[in-house]
C-alpha cells in the first residue's frame, strides 16, 4: 500500500510522520492565514492524496494535540473524512475556540492525516436487535468509575 501525494502548488508540503511509530502524517498549511478568535477558517494544504493498493480505507483528519490544547485550534467537524475516491485538494477547516487570533504560516503543521480501514456492511432493516446487559442505556448508564 502507498500514500500517493499530488502537490497542487509550490507551497505544498508532503505529509510525513514525525517518528517511526506515529499514526498520523502531519498536514501543513500551504498559505499564511489568520484563524480569528471564535471563528472557523479553511486552511489550504496544497495537496491531494490517494491510497494506492487498498480501496477499503479512507483518510481521517485529526487535530494536532498541541494546537488543540495550547491554542484552541482543532478541526471544526472534530474529525474530517477524506473518502477513498476524493481527488480534490485536502482543506482543513480549523476552528479557533480561544479568545485570541492565531497566525498560521505557510509550512506550519496544522492537523494530522491517519489512514484507517473502512467496513461497509450491507444495511438490513430488522424488527429486533440482540439483547445485551447494557441494552438501551445511554449517556452515563455505565456509571462514573
Amino acid at each position: 500500500m502507498k500514500l500517493l501525494i499530488k502537490k497542487l502548488n509550490e507551497n505544498a508540503t508532503v505529509p510525513k510522520r514525525q517518528t517511526p511509530f506515529s499514526a498520523g502524517y502531519d498536514l501543513c498549511s500551504a498559505e499564511d492565514i489568520t484563524a480569528e478568535a471564535g471563528k472557523t477558517v479553511k486552511v489550504h494544504t496544497g495537496i491531494s492524496a490517494e491510497v494506492d493498493g487498498d480501496r477499503n480505507v479512507c483518510l481521517f483528519i485529526y487535530a494536532r494535540s498541541s494546537l488543540a490544547t495550547k491554542f484552541g485550534l482543532a478541526p471544526a467537524n472534530c474529525v474530517g473524512v477524506v473518502d477513498w475516491d476524493y481527488r480534490g485538494e485536502i482543506i482543513v477547516a480549523l476552528h479557533n475556540s480561544s479568545d485570541k487570533d492565531y497566525e498560521i504560516k505557510c509550512g506550519d503543521r496544522i492537523a494530522q492525516l491517519v489512514i484507517t480501514g473502512v467496513l461497509t456492511p450491507e444495511t438490513q432493516v430488522v424488527d429486533e436487535l440482540s439483547d445485551t446487559e447494557r441494552g438501551a442505556g445511554g449517556f452515563g448508564s455505565t456509571g462514573k468509575q
